[in-house]
């Protein structure tokens, strides 16, 4: 079986904490073969750490996706990058996969879509928080139908005082926004998994400016303190999701907001059978399923033993990371199927925009 050759644009924090290490832990299936970063020596340390030794350095994604020795290129830039590389790549007949969210806007998102279905190729998005324990066991009994209809959700991703002080996090150019389309986006993902459900009717949001700006924000932060000068996103943000079946979902995001309990890439679902949620991060040094249903005329809850959470912030691939590499690159090498289909991610994408712009127009923003 050849190995799928890789190419890495962006050389940064998710590329060294996530991406090169889940691909190095899958060297039986690729080999890292190019990295391109517009700061070379990032590009030139990653070789090191992590490519062949004949791997090519550039600081050009344009040269990258026209080597003929790459196959695949994956994307890890600050989100507004993600669509003119991604283009550049499918143009040049390359597999792709592009960090989380596809892209800052749903116009950027229908570019990539295109492109991707003129080239033939393969397509995913960075959604690693489906490879999961708990999720995959969650979205079994969905799958199921041991929860019954999933007629209402909450998508979490809610820190207490979390904010990123690293890369481009803050900047609202590069990154298009803050918590929502940063953490919201996981949430978000795998609640719509879940339901399998992606047609929204209409979207209501809401838009915080609160802590971030403020002199004195800064303080208790657990990453340490920001500037709030330069601090141009958002800081929390919530959005009401009515879909067309008639099924809504709650979703909720913050980097810093005055809660006790914090948590990310959580769900709660609410089915005509049962109920279950999943509290991971933050506040729960342990993932946590937890399901909610009636027996014998008795209300029941039942408990998953938790495997652990590794938190892919402090370096090192996670285990659902590693995953996530080993289904893409058999999708390529066996041509099936990634788990997270470009379609479903242009949805999240869509309406994690229409929250943006419920929020500035002050009204509810419908979807054809």
């Amino acid at each position: 079986m050849a190995k799928v050759r890789v190419g890495i644009v962006g050389c940064g924090g998710i590329a060294n904490q996530k991406h090169m290490p889940s691909l190095k832990a899958n060297s039986d299936l690729n080999e890292i073969v190019a990295f391109c970063d517009i700061i070379e020596e990032r590009a030139v340390k990653a070789k090191a750490d992590f490519g062949t030794e004949d791997a090519k350095v550039y600081t050009d994604y344009h040269d990258l996706v026209n080597d003929p020795n790459v196959d695949m290129v994956h994307v890890c830039t600050p989100n507004v990058a993600h669509c003119p590389i991604t283009v550049a790549a499918f143009e040049a007949g390359k597999h792709v996969m592009c960090e989380k969210p596809m892209a800052h806007n749903t116009e950027d998102a229908q570019k990539m879509i295109d492109a991707w279905k003129k080239s033939g190729k393969k397509f995913t998005i960075g959604y690693q928080n489906r490879l999961r324990d708990d999720t995959q066991t969650l979205h079994a009994s969905c799958e199921a139908g041991e929860l019954g209809e999933i007629y209402f959700a909450k998508a979490h991703a809610l820190r207490r005082r979390a904010v990123p002080t690293w890369g481009v996090f803050p900047n609202k150019a590069l990154q298009g926004g803050g918590p929502l389309i940063d953490i919201g986006t996981h949430a978000l993902d795998i609640t719509l998994w879940m339901m399998n459900n992606y047609e929204p009717a209409s979207v209501s949001g809401s838009v915080n400016f609160k802590l971030g700006r403020q002199a004195d924000g800064p303080a208790g932060n657990v990453f340490g303190p920001w500037d709030p000068e330069t601090f141009e996103v958002e800081d929390s943000a919530f959005g009401f999701i009515k879909m067309k079946n008639g099924a809504t979902i709650y979703l909720e995001a913050s980097w810093a907001l005055n809660i006790l309990k914090s948590m990310e890439a959580s769900t709660t679902l609410c089915g005509t059978k049962a109920g279950a949620e999943i509290h991971h991060g933050g506040s729960y040094p342990k993932d946590e399923l937890i399901y909610n249903t009636v027996e014998h005329n008795q209300l029941m809850e039942k408990t998953i033993s938790p495997a652990g959470v590794v938190d892919f912030f402090e370096g090192g691939a996670s285990a659902e990371g590693v995953r996530e590499q080993k289904q893409w690159l058999e999708a390529i090498i066996n041509d099936t199927e990634p788990l997270v289909k470009p379609e479903q991610a242009f949805v999240v994408t869509q309406i994690l925009e229409a929250i943006y712009k419920s929020a500035e127009t002050g009204k509810e923003v419908y979807f054809d």
